[in-house]
């Protein structure tokens, strides 16, 4: 107990010293006032950044790509070294790829009974982009802008065109499903909930933006840049992470079993011919 009280000591007397610092320090003039560092993480129309000489995008667009490129190499990495080494008795990485797999496979499951493979795989892909471009942001690499000013890299998603993109393509989708198994009428299904990619879309952005405003609020001020950017930042991002991966797969294979449901067969009739041979 007497080891636990000191060392809980020296955590708040480290706390307090940066505090301290933080307070002395004050503020110093910025290139650009908080509302316009707030209005950029919104629009990305100063802080642009070059994709290969090629044209000025959004840095978003970076962040989606080196996302994309990981979660792309991790698979081929876990396809060839980790799976032909799969034995009864799970390791630890087994154990972690198996409850992966089962829990977005499960839920497909549940909600799609009739039809679940493709859009279990398609669940666990889009969960695993969210979930790990949400935590990209962590990370904290660096780009230069067209400006020459320096860049932290965002959370893909956090870009408004990214979560658009990934709301529609869930809804297509779940149109998919509803035409396989239902034909025109799955169409009109899918139809009726017209308003589901515009939710699905401004639910993701709208939650990881809010995490990266208040962060980009928090490391504004010198003042509030010790410490509490840490705590903040990490808090934000596992939350939003956890949170927005189960929201949108949850959705979409609700949605997904719904319209794929197949439609209750209509009893034929009977022939009159028939019916008039039974009365004579």
């Amino acid at each position: 107990m007497g080891q636990h009280k000191k060392g809980l000591a020296v955590w708040i007397l480290i706390v307090l010293l940066l505090l301290a610092g933080a307070l002395l320090a004050g503020s110093h003039p910025r290139a650009e006032t908080v509302q316009e560092a707030m209005r950029d993480a919104v629009l990305h129309d100063v802080n642009q950044v070059s994709l290969f000489g090629l044209k000025n995008v959004n840095p978003g667009l970076i962040s989606a790509f080196l996302v994309t490129a990981v979660l792309l190499l991790a698979a081929v990495l876990i396809r060839v070294f980790a799976i032909p080494r799969f034995q009864m008795i799970p390791g630890r990485l087994q154990l972690l790829l198996e409850q992966a797999v089962g829990l977005f496979d499960g839920m497909a499951k549940n909600s799609s009974p009739h039809r679940f493979r493709f859009v279990g795989a398609y669940i666990f892909a889009a969960g695993a982009f969210i979930f790990v471009g949400t935590l990209f942001e962590l990370l904290g690499i660096q780009a230069v802008t067209v400006k020459g000013h320096p860049i932290t890299l965002p959370a893909p998603l956090s870009d408004v065109n990214a979560a658009i993109a990934l709301g529609t393509l869930s809804y297509l989708v779940i149109l998919s499903g509803g035409i396989a198994a239902n034909g025109l009428k799955g169409v009109g299904k899918t139809l009726k909930e017209f308003s589901l990619p515009i939710s699905m879309s401004f639910r993701l952005f709208g939650a990881l933006l809010s995490g990266l405003l208040v962060t980009e609020l928090v490391y504004y001020y010198v003042s509030l840049s010790f410490v509490l950017p840490v705590i903040v930042g990490v808090l934000f991002t596992l939350l939003h992470a956890i949170i927005q991966t189960y929201v949108l797969t949850m959705l979409t294979s609700m949605y997904y079993g719904e319209v794929s449901e197949p439609s209750p067969a209509k009893p034929k009739k009977k022939k009159q011919a028939a019916s008039s041979a039974e009365h004579a």
